[in-house]
């Protein structure tokens, strides 16, 4: 989207660089993501930038708001609602769909916002390999806020450990060498010295938790880096554990659960930007049947997409039987504006954001991105497809 340095990057891309680029992404930390990463960032300049900090800044304001939690507190499920929830979340994402205005200019749309981690360290490791191995200016920046990548690690290790002894520190997970994103957990633990741990293998001792190491000792718990999604673990009935999230454990949770369900697709009604689609809670709908050309249909307990449904018909509402469980969101037209060897590319970008404990608001730190040429972003839109997949953008200063 900077134009000029998009043209330097096409013509100096090679296939050869690609896969070095590729080779050594798998090498950092001994293992081949199963996802597709794409041949190129994405460049975006000052005035889309404005706009995205601009949007970021207008969403902040509600979740800093000291009513947040009063306003959030109907997304709390009993079943799931953990003990010992700070005032505010840790981890803060924002998902922006790109589109171009009928003037050209190109503005972002918020699709979704999540209160919980995502691949912060992989995220710093392909950008680094962007530079390496292709065309990227000093003009531009995958972090923010004058951080470069040592002092973006240093920030994440004083968030995530703290004052703790890395090896009281574990990243929580649901059979972490299973899941499609487990790059960056092994990321985590080289760059952290944590112990990355299945849910299954914590041992529950009153309220203390521990796990066994490599030489068989029993190791306490002190902080927890969260990364379980709770729709996953209430559907895994075959895993075994003595570990529960609803009890208290003497550990502090580092992106408390509570905040994956407080700052969700629940959030989406309270926002009111030019940047946020318009949301309307389904039990609250009253429009009629030809208005629903205009929605996306979203389960609000949902995950990676799942169950949502793009061309809304009647039938689909009258067979929902919890509509409050369910959201009505204004499409988003995702517009192909990145120029490719083969053909023009859409994008989403992920504004990732950190709110350490003693401040007022969320920090941007890091950025991720995913391109596609298929209808919709998602690895079954874009099958046998190039210039496609996970990436980051790459900010003009």
């Amino acid at each position: 989207m900077i134009n000029h340095i998009r043209q330097a990057y096409n013509q100096s891309f090679s296939e050869e660089k690609y896969q070095q680029f590729l080779e050594e992404i798998s090498r950092a930390h001994n293992h081949v993501p199963p996802f597709r990463i794409s041949e190129s960032p994405v460049f975006v300049g000052k005035d889309l930038k404005s706009k995205i900090l601009q949007a970021c800044d207008e969403i902040c304001e509600v979740l800093c708001a000291d009513d947040f939690r009063q306003k959030s507190a109907n997304a709390l499920r009993p079943e799931y609602t953990v003990p010992n929830e700070p005032d505010h979340n840790v981890f803060l994402q924002l998902d922006f769909g790109i589109c171009e205005l009928d003037d050209g200019t190109l503005e972002p749309k918020l699709i979704e916002l999540q209160g919980f981690p995502t691949l912060y360290f992989y995220q710093d490791l392909v950008a680094r390999m962007y530079r390496k191995y292709f065309d990227v200016p000093d003009t531009v920046t995958h972090l923010f806020g004058g951080l470069d990548s040592d002092q973006y690690i240093k920030l994440l290790r004083k968030v995530i450990v703290g004052d703790a002894d890395p090896k009281n520190t574990v990243l929580l997970e649901i059979e972490p060498e299973k899941q499609p994103t487990q790059i960056d957990y092994w990321a985590t633990r080289d760059i952290l010295g944590i112990k990355v741990l299945c849910v299954s293998e914590v041992i529950k001792e009153g309220n203390d938790a521990y796990y066994i190491d490599e030489n068989g000792d029993k190791v306490r718990i002190e902080r927890i880096y969260n990364r379980v999604i709770f729709d996953e673990l209430v559907g895994r009935k075959d895993i075994q554990r003595q570990f529960y999230f609803t009890e208290e454990v003497n550990a502090h949770w580092v992106g408390h659960p509570n905040w994956f369900f407080r700052i969700s697709k629940n959030t989406l009604e309270l926002l009111d930007s030019k940047y946020v689609p318009k949301t309307i809670r389904l039990s609250n709908f009253s429009g009629s049947p030809s208005d629903l050309e205009q929605f996306v249909l979203k389960p609000l307990y949902s995950f990676s997409g799942a169950g949502v449904i793009f061309n809304v018909k009647e039938a689909h509402l009258q067979a929902i039987k919890n509509p409050e469980n369910f959201i009505l969101q204004e499409k988003v037209s995702y517009s192909p504006v990145i120029s490719s060897p083969d053909g023009m590319v859409k994008c989403e970008i992920r504004m990732l954001m950190i709110w350490e404990e003693n401040e007022l608001k969320p920090r941007l730190v890091n950025n991720l991105a995913r391109m596609s040429k298929g209808e919709m972003i998602g690895v079954k839109y874009n099958r046998n497809k190039t210039w496609v997949g996970g990436s980051v953008g790459f900010f003009e200063k």
